[in-house]
């Protein structure tokens, strides 16, 4: 099993430097980098500029094993990454009649005509291994270069990810004999970052392989398992392994895995119950209504929308339901009479409440109660209070997270 290789991504291209297009190829690296076990611990992004990206190649030859260009091989006079590679490792640049045969063959194919600054992409530095691209018109290379490895990819996502994928990958798993990397993530909700730390314990956090990380969301937390293996099949085993060990430790805040959502994990419990969402939300936009709806519109019984507190409060008085619960109050006794009232709409009916002051901004220094949420299943109320009101992100961010996440729980412990 291998162990120590280590990358930098250098992404090359002003219109990235300028904000004008956001670098996804450096997230697509990564995330395949990590896969097969090889340790990023630097990207960098560079203009157009010659010797500042051969500056970025020297750097990163001096701490990275392996470097990845990713852009600058093109056909125009500010497509550079060519002659920087040169540049960084004291090498001349050679013309290959066999690439410009294969890009104009290319244009061949579209019915167009090439035109001569295509030449440029002929010219490779000298001794580059040839990584040529069916699937565009910028040849691909790789430099070794003092035990090192300079490899240089096309910024075109579709062209880059076909090559990394079918040439680069193998390269590199032949070249250092690598490891496979998998990791699971299971998703948990109810709990704290502090607490599911302390519930899953020492022995399994700082374990060296499988490792354990902990990833705090709004309202949640991920738990993240990465083994390395020589094989899937064995890397899948060490992980299945370790999950059970976390099941049964904080099974009952794991709502879910991977990809999974929080509002599919409540619709799946209320199809259980079969019982249906009534959603009160005031002084902000939509949240939980929004998240369920779009998951499982069938499962909402009806969505109430009010301007602020003094709104829910006006339609409590009307419906004779909380007489006693007023803003001044707190928000949080306002957001449980509301979820009460959404409840008792109808039978099998869970009521969600999402209340706040829409012209409070973040302020959670301040004692009053900026926002609030509520759930009511059946007899049983949970809430909690916010500082930060409706013109916070916050709000609609942990309200609507938190509430999702008790309704879960209530009505996963209710079906047990």
């Amino acid at each position: 099993m291998s162990i120590g290789v280590n990358a930098e991504i250098i992404a090359i291209g002003t219109e990235i430097l300028l904000g004008e297009i956001t670098d996804t190829n450096s997230v697509y690296l990564a995330q395949k980098l990590r896969s097969i076990g090889i340790n990023l611990y630097f990207m960098t992004s560079a203009g157009d500029n010659e010797k500042r990206i051969a500056s970025a190649i020297e750097i990163a030859l001096g701490r990275a094993d392996v470097v990845i260009t990713c852009g600058g091989l093109g056909p125009t006079v500010d497509d550079v990454t060519r002659q920087s590679v040169a540049l960084a490792t004291g090498r001349k640049l050679t013309f290959h009649q066999h690439l410009l045969d294969q890009i104009a063959a290319r244009f061949a194919g579209f019915r167009a005509p090439m035109t001569e600054n295509n030449r440029r992409q002929a010219f490779l530095p000298d001794g580059a291994i040839v990584i040529e691209n069916p699937v565009g018109t910028a040849p691909s290379f790789i430099v070794e270069h003092q035990g090192k490895l300079v490899i240089s990819l096309p910024g075109v996502p579709r062209e880059m990810k076909y090559l990394f994928e079918q040439s680069v990958l193998p390269f590199l798993r032949d070249r250092f004999g690598l490891s496979i990397i998998k990791a699971r993530v299971l998703k948990t909700a109810g709990i704290g970052e502090s607490m599911l730390d302390d519930a899953l314990g020492h022995d399994l956090l700082e374990a060296s392989n499988p490792t354990i990380g902990l990833a705090a969301h709004a309202g949640q937390v991920d738990v993240r398992i990465t083994a390395k293996a020589d094989t899937e099949a064995e890397a899948d085993k060490m992980i299945a392994e370790t999950e059970g060990l976390v099941r049964a430790r904080v099974g009952e805040h794991i709502y879910g895995a991977d990809k999974d959502s929080l509002e599919a994990a409540l619709a799946t419990v209320l199809d259980a119950a079969n019982m249906t969402v009534a959603i009160l939300e005031a002084g902000l936009p939509p949240t939980v209504s929004s998240k369920i709806e779009r998951v499982a519109s069938r499962l909402v019984t009806r969505v109430e929308r009010r301007d602020d507190p003094q709104g829910v409060l006006q339609m409590l008085h009307t419906a004779q339901t909380a007489a006693a619960a007023d803003p001044a109050s707190g928000m949080r006794p306002l957001a449980e009479a509301a979820a009460r009232h959404m409840a008792g709409i109808a039978p099998g009916v869970v009521g969600i409440a999402v209340i706040a002051q829409p012209d409070r901004a973040d302020d959670r220094a301040d004692k009053d109660e900026g926002s609030a949420f509520a759930v009511c299943v059946g007899d049983s109320v949970r809430s909690r209070a916010y500082g930060f009101g409706g013109a916070s992100e916050d709000a609609v961010r942990w309200s609507a997270t938190w509430a999702l996440s008790a309704a879960w729980q209530m009505l996963s412990r209710r079906n047990e």
